[in-house]
């Protein structure tokens, strides 16, 4: 593999705790297909992990629950017919979920009020444009 994978600053994914697994990829490929276990799954116990700090690790739970098995995440990748570039893929889409997983949460908005001339001028606008409809109306053609 090409060294550790940074998930955010000085924080990186484990090599000793990612378990992977290699099976034959499915899709067409000829005779090599039936040779090669190209296929990478990679499994990273989320739960049981030393790597995160604990609030990143109690964020991460929360926001990947619903991929989570036992507290285990999985990553899937067969794209390459290379098993090498297959390890590759698996591992940096791994380091990107946690990223975005253990983020911080946004700032929370603050509410800000309508300028009182903005809504004087919509207003305004929506007078006149209500008085150049009424003036086409064909009650004074007679």
């Amino acid at each position: 593999m090409s060294g550790p994978y940074s998930i955010r600053g000085s924080v990186s994914l484990p090599e000793a705790e990612l378990m992977w697994r290699f099976s034959r990829s499915s899709g067409p490929g000829g005779q090599h297909v039936n040779t090669s276990d190209s296929q990478v799954e990679l499994r990273f116990d989320l739960a049981k992990t030393e790597a995160l700090p604990e609030v990143w690790k109690r964020r991460a739970l929360e926001r990947l629950a619903a991929r989570l098995a036992d507290g285990v995440i999985t990553v899937r990748s067969s794209e390459h017919r290379s098993q090498w570039r297959n390890r590759e893929t698996a591992a940096v889409r791994l380091a990107a979920l946690l990223a975005e997983a253990t983020a911080p949460p946004p700032k929370p908005r603050r509410p800000t009020r309508i300028p009182r001339g903005i809504n004087e001028r919509r207003l305004r606008e929506k007078k006149a444009r209500s008085d150049t409809k009424r003036g086409r109306s064909g009650r004074d053609w007679s």
